[in-house]
This record gives structure tokens, C-alpha cells and sequence, in this order.
């Protein structure tokens, strides 16, 4: 059965050709072999198109009208739950997506910074600059954001007191610039000279690494070394990589591992930075980490020490702490993030199949006291469904449990705090 267009396309396309005619002798089908009357044919071409143009603008005035009845208002509802999923997909990728990814944060949080604790619009209290910044929320992305557009910089304020093994995270969204497009940013882990100020310059302090989003969303890195023994070690690269290019209002997650002299700098599921000698023993001791020369919005910057021995916490001492189960705020589903974390796991119950285990979640206590029991209980039912899911541990293995708020390690009066309190326990049974 011919639709409604399909009928106004023929009855336009009948009219409009009957017209010409009446005026010129002009074969449609002619025109397409013979190419002879080109200026007549283009005219006719043209009336076909507006012709066109009107029974797509009168059919889509008919949906349009209609979505004023209350069954129109209902495809209509339909429609945007459809976009929301749609939007919702994009974000949550599967944990499956992330098969390669080998991190595994440190056990020990030494900093962190949801900027939680600072009123929007302030400048967060944890930082310096000497340009600008201030914290703000956003339709978009839950929680409070540090937000910045300059060409100056912004770091963390205090010195950093940082082992030989480390991991460095956050979340980072690219937003115009003063130029108002896409402007990228600058992000620096270094060695300060100046412990009170800004260190200046286009290599500032004494070393470090600056990983750079160019404005075109290219990702590129470079160390400088300003100790004389450590000048002809400077390193520089991109990875000219379309998929990998950032883009403007979406959502990275940026995490860093640093093992001695070695730095891998993972953006989403992937792998785009493994230098072995980036930092050269002896060389640099980074304490500082720095944003600028660009625009973005940064939170959930977190700063671990000492790689957690998985299968001694777990087998001989019968308990494992992990802060690496990532989850959204107020959100049950693990994100594929916790990937590392996972597999180190289920290798630790694969390598011992009698092993069977508790794992229960744990919360901060912003929110509900109830709600925050059921948050935790959802959670660790949701890590045990990933471990049987994605990694096959027999599900008769695990049993699930959730104490909210119940059993803190920490105050919960600074973000670090409540970052050492939203955690997921294995317990030996």
C-alpha cells in the first residue's frame, strides 16, 4: 500500500510535469538520457524540488498538529524516553568495551576532590591559580564541577607527598573556549620549585609531564626535565588517532599510573600514553598537579598510593578493600572503569575455586540512612552479578550484602573522607 507521501510525491511530480509541458515540451525521462535541454530541465528540476519541500512540510504539519491530542502527546513521551535511553547508552558503555584495560588504582587515598565541599560559584579551596576558575553544576553531568576558561593556571595548592607508585584520576569535559569553540586544555604533574606560588613559564619548576588536548581534540604529551643531568631525556608524542580525538560537552575519564619511572595515561577504555622512562630515577619527584591554557570542567580528582596485593588481602588475610568498583552517584551499575579491579579478582577466585566470598557494599552518609542501606545492598548485588556475568565465577560462590553508611573507616567531613567510605569489601567466608 502506497503511503501518504509516496501518493502526494506522484500527484505534485504529475502536476508539476504537466505544467511545464503546457509551456515547454520537457520528457522527464528524456532528460535523463539526453542532456540537451540542460537550462530547461534544471528549471524543471527546481519546481520538482520545491514541490517537494511543500508536501513534506504540509505532511510533517499534520504530526505536528496532532501531537496536541492527548494520543500524540503520548508518541511524543515516547519519543524522548526513547532519546534519554539513547543518551544513556552512549554514556554507560559495557564493561565488556573495556576487556584491555589493565588499571588498578591505589589502595590508599592521599587526595581527592569532588568539590563537594565549595559553594558554586567560588573558587574551590583546595587550588591555587592565577587566572580564574569557580565551581558550578550542570544539566548534564551530576555533582559540583571546577570549571575554567583562561589562559593562565590552576593547581593544587599544597604539595603533594607522592611513593614511587601511584595513580592519578579524574573527570574532565572540554568546553569553548575564549574563541568560542572547542579550546582543549593542558593538564601537568610536577615538580614545583615555588611551594607557596606559580611556578612560570613554558616548562615550570623543575620537571614533569604535561598531557594536552589540542583545540582539534588530539591528545598529546611531552616531559621536560630542567635538572642538567636530565636534559637530553625530554619526550614528546600524540596519538593521531580520530577515535581518540576528545570532543567538546562529552565526558572523559582520565586515569594515570605511575610505577617508578614508567607513566601510563588511559583515557576511557584505552591506552594512549606508556612511556618507561618518563621520569628518570632521580630525576623529578612530582607534588603538584595543574590545569590551564584552555577550557574544561574537572571533578572527582583522586589521588591513591600503593598497588593493592589482591590475593594476600583476599586468601590469607580474608579480607580485600577495593576503592576501584566505580559507580555513578546514587547508581547501582558498575561502571566499566572497575574493569582492572574485576579481573584481578575473579583471577584470585579462578586460582582458588573453594574460596567462596561475602561482598558487601558500603556508602558515605550524604543522604538517607535508608536509602543509603538499599544503595549499598544494590551495589554489591551488582558486583556479584558482573563477577559471574562478565568473568563466569559461579554465582553459588558469592553471597551480597550492603551496610550504607553503618561502618565508616573515616569521618565523613571532607571528600577524601567520604572517598575512603565509598567502598566494596570481599570478606572470606
Amino acid at each position: 500500500m502506497k503511503t501518504i507521501l509516496q501518493i502526494f510525491v506522484v500527484l505534485v511530480f504529475t502536476s508539476l510535469t504537466t505544467n511545464v509541458n503546457a509551456q515547454i515540451k520537457v520528457n522527464v525521462k528524456k532528460k535523463v538520457e539526453n542532456q540537451s535541454n540542460n537550462r530547461v530541465n534544471q528549471r524543471t528540476d527546481q519546481a520538482v524540488g520545491k514541490g517537494l519541500d511543500a508536501v513534506e512540510s504540509g505532511i510533517k504539519g499534520v504530526f505536528k498538529k496532532g501531537d496536541k491530542t492527548a494520543e500524540g502527546q503520548e508518541d511524543q513521551a515516547e519519543t524522548n524516553e526513547g532519546k534519554e535511553n539513547k543518551t544513556t547508552g552512549k554514556e554507560e558503555q559495557a564493561l565488556q568495551s573495556f576487556s584491555k584495560y589493565d588499571f588498578i588504582p591505589g589502595e590508599k587515598v592521599v587526595f581527592y576532590d569532588d568539590f563537594s565541599q565549595d559553594a558554586v560559584g567560588d573558587f574551590p579551596v583546595m587550588w591555587n591559580t592565577n587566572g580564574t576558575a569557580e565551581v558550578v553544576t550542570t544539566n548534564l553531568f551530576p555533582g559540583h564541577w571546577m570549571k575554567f576558561v583562561c589562559r593562565e593556571s590552576i593547581w593544587t595548592d599544597a604539595l603533594l607527598e607522592l611513593p614511587d607508585n601511584y595513580t592519578i584520576e579524574f573527570d574532565i569535559v572540554p568546553i569553548k573556549g575564549e574563541e568560542n569553540r572547542m579550546a582543549g586544555f593542558q593538564f601537568q604533574m610536577m615538580q614545583a620549585k615555588n611551594a607557596k606560588a606559580w611556578d612560570g613559564g613554558s616548562a615550570p619548576g623543575q620537571g614533569g609531564l604535561n598531557f594536552n588536548i589540542e583545540y582539534t581534540g588530539r591528545p598529546t604529551y611531552s616531559t621536560w626535565l630542567n635538572k642538567t643531568e636530565c636534559q637530553s631525556r625530554k619526550l614528546n608524542g600524540y596519538k593521531d588517532d580520530a577515535s581518540l580525538y576528545q570532543k567538546e560537552n562529552q565526558k572523559y575519564h582520565i586515569a594515570i599510573w605511575v610505577q617508578k619511572s614508567r607513566v601510563r595515561i588511559y583515557q576511557g577504555e584505552n591506552k594512549l600514553i606508556d612511556l618507561p622512562k618518563a621520569f628518570p630515577t632521580e630525576c623529578i619527584k612530582i607534588d603538584r598537579l595543574r590545569f590551564q591554557s584552555g577550557a574544561a570542567m574537572v571533578s572527582n580528582v583522586r589521588i591513591a598510593v600503593g598497588a593493592p596485593d589482591m590475593r594476600s588481602k583476599l586468601i590469607t588475610e580474608g579480607k580485600l578493600v577495593t576503592y576501584g568498583i566505580y559507580f555513578d552517584v546514587n547508581k547501582d551499575v558498575v561502571k566499566p572503569e572497575s574493569y582492572g579491579t574485576l579481573k584481578e579478582i575473579a583471577t584470585v577466585l579462578n586460582e582458588n575455586p573453594d574460596v567462596r566470598v561475602k561482598i558487601i557494599g558500603h556508602t558515605d552518609s550524604d543522604g538517607a540512612d535508608a536509602s543509603n542501606l538499599d544503595l549499598s545492598k544494590r551495589r554489591g548485588a551488582a558486583v556479584k552479578n558482573e563477577l559471574v556475568k562478565t568473568f563466569n565465577i559461579d554465582a553459588s560462590r558469592l553471597e551480597t550484602d550492603g551496610l550504607g553508611e553503618g561502618q565508616p573507616v573515616a569521618p565523613n567531613d571532607t571528600p577524601a573522607n567520604k572517598a575512603l567510605n565509598r567502598r566494596v569489601e570481599f570478606i572470606k567466608l
